[in-house]
């Protein structure tokens, strides 16, 4: 019997593979023909560098454990999942975009794979993604992958970093996945593919076994087709690890279940801050602020307070904290010494090495030369404009008794992909403040200055039929809330489509062949 897979949820497969109407195996042959078909083939999405050869017996494994026992091993029995090729899966290379890392085998697995594995879950395969998660905007600066194409029509990008995970749930290769999120590399993603995305609290998920970018906001995070699905899949990979002092934090403050926050009035009474200083017109595409106006009455309708606008006075006057050479130097040169066997074993000797993507030698050289992380001026100015941020925003939505900010995840439209410099203002300036552009539009900043909660949820499509996202922002630990009503808005509006350019596969022996190189 087949068993149609695309928009497939993770509760709908568990409930098929417990009445028997389909497999774990027929599942996932069922994905990896669709990958076949699509990622190196036909619209050419190229979203993935590295499918699991082992997918199936995995499968063949799960499928007896649940004919033995007439039950799953746990919430993610058979689910496909896509994890971003800067996590180390055992027995899958793992080259975070780097050329140079293309042979190396991690020791084990990331703390977060040990939980999806014991949950039954399939790692399917291994996401592009941009060099070194250096990159938001696009997903196309990485040797190793190159371009990554926006499902919904190819000529655009997916976001970045975590374009890879994104366009690959979106195109249904796979069934729920993880990014990881500094700047803004899920929530981008999340709103350029219409998927739910989350960013959650820093502490929240081990980084164990994540290759670092800036060790003070770096967070995994789920993604997924639909708020429920990425909900189960955050409930298993949340929890402490002694190895990652940061989850240590979130003790006293995790959901002890995260998906019993799915309730469908969770949006009445809530009282939400529009934050229109960070997308003001002079920056935003019109069609986005028209868009998002609907989206304020959808929310109004779903039983929201909505404060518009919500201001808080300070955001103007703050420098916006970098993530900076010398942090990065600090957290890689750390992760390297629990990766003993990686080829070039230190920011210097990648720099050296001429080998990463041109759009980085200079960032690399710049961290190579990079001093101390403690006696670094700009590391040392951020992390008090962090916490300046925390400050500010916690006085403002006191004040205004706001349970949440809310704002578009992306100014302008998705970039076209290899477009990094077209300005869209009608008086040209001179880099670094050429802006806006497509490539430099995201409003991810905000959450990642204050390490607090972020989910990216679908709130339309505009232009060439290009995915938008509604961008809900919560304070510390507030996770569970935000989940919330993310998942009452979404109730609300459904607006997850699948996208035109890889519909079902009309004959997938065809794919099968392909598969087999046949």
């Amino acid at each position: 019997m087949t068993f149609p897979v695309e928009e497939a949820s993770v509760a709908g497969l568990v409930a098929a593979y417990l009445s028997g109407q389909t497999t774990a195996r027929r599942v996932t042959q069922a994905y990896l023909e669709r990958i076949a078909a699509y990622d190196k083939r036909g619209p050419l999405i190229n979203a993935l560098i590295t499918v699991n050869p082992h997918a199936l017996e995995e499968a063949d494994r799960l499928d007896a454990l649940i004919k033995a026992t007439g039950q799953p091993v746990g919430p993610l029995h058979g689910i496909p999942i896509i994890v971003k090729d800067n996590i180390d899966v055992a027995g899958l290379p793992m080259t975070s975009g780097f050329q140079g890392w293309k042979n190396y085998y991690p020791p084990e697995d990331a703390p977060l794979v040990k939980r999806i594995r014991a949950a039954g879950g399939i790692i399917l395969a291994k996401s592009s993604l941009s060099e070194f998660a250096r990159g938001i905007g696009d997903n196309i600066n990485s040797v190793v992958s190159g371009f990554a194409r926006n499902p919904y029509n190819t000529a655009f990008a997916t976001g970045g970093s975590s374009g890879g995970t994104g366009a690959a749930l979106a195109a249904n290769f796979g069934v729920v996945g993880i990014g990881t999120d500094t700047g803004g590399s899920v929530r981008a993603p999340a709103a350029h593919n219409a998927l739910a995305g989350l960013r959650p609290t820093v502490g929240l998920v081990s980084r164990t076994g994540m290759v670092p970018l800036n060790s003070v906001r770096d967070t995994p995070g789920p993604m997924a087709r639909s708020v429920t699905d990425m909900v189960i899949l955050f409930d298993v990979i949340a929890g402490p690890d002694p190895t990652d002092p940061a989850t240590a934090r979130a003790e006293g403050h995790r959901s002890p279940a995260y998906p019993a926050e799915l309730k469908k009035d969770a949006l009445k009474g809530a009282r939400l801050g529009v934050l229109r200083q960070i997308f003001r017109p002079a920056v935003t595409d019109p069609r986005i602020i028209a868009q998002f106006e609907i989206t304020l009455a959808e929310l109004k309708g779903a039983g929201a307070e909505v404060v518009d606008p919500f201001v808080v006075p300070e955001i103007d006057s703050i420098p916006r904290p970098p993530q900076t050479p010398a942090r990065f130097k600090d957290d890689f040169t750390r992760w390297i010494a629990k990766h003993p066997r990686v080829p070039f074993p230190s920011v210097k000797a990648i720099a050296d090495s001429k080998l990463v993507h041109p759009l980085h030698q200079a960032s690399l050289d710049e961290a190579a030369a990079a001093r101390p992380v403690d006696e670094d001026p700009d590391t040392i100015e951020g992390l008090k404009n962090e916490q300046r941020y925390r400050d500010a925003f916690t006085a403002a939505m006191d004040a205004e008794k706001i349970d949440a900010v809310i704002f578009p995840t992306w100014a302008q439209l998705p970039a076209i992909n290899g477009d990094r410099n077209t300005q869209l203002d009608a008086e040209p300036k001179p880099a670094p403040n050429a802006g806006p552009t497509a490539l430099g539009s995201g409003l991810t900043f905000v959450a990642s200055s204050l390490q607090w909660p972020a989910i990216s949820v679908p709130n339309g499509y505009l232009g060439e039929g290009l995915p938008q996202g509604l961008q809900i922002l919560g304070r510390a630990w507030d996770d569970a809330k935000i989940i919330g009503y993310a998942y009452a808005y979404e109730q609300a509006t459904h607006y997850r489509r699948p996208p035109p350019t890889v519909p079902p596969l009309a004959d997938p022996s065809r794919a099968r062949s392909s598969l087999h190189g046949n």
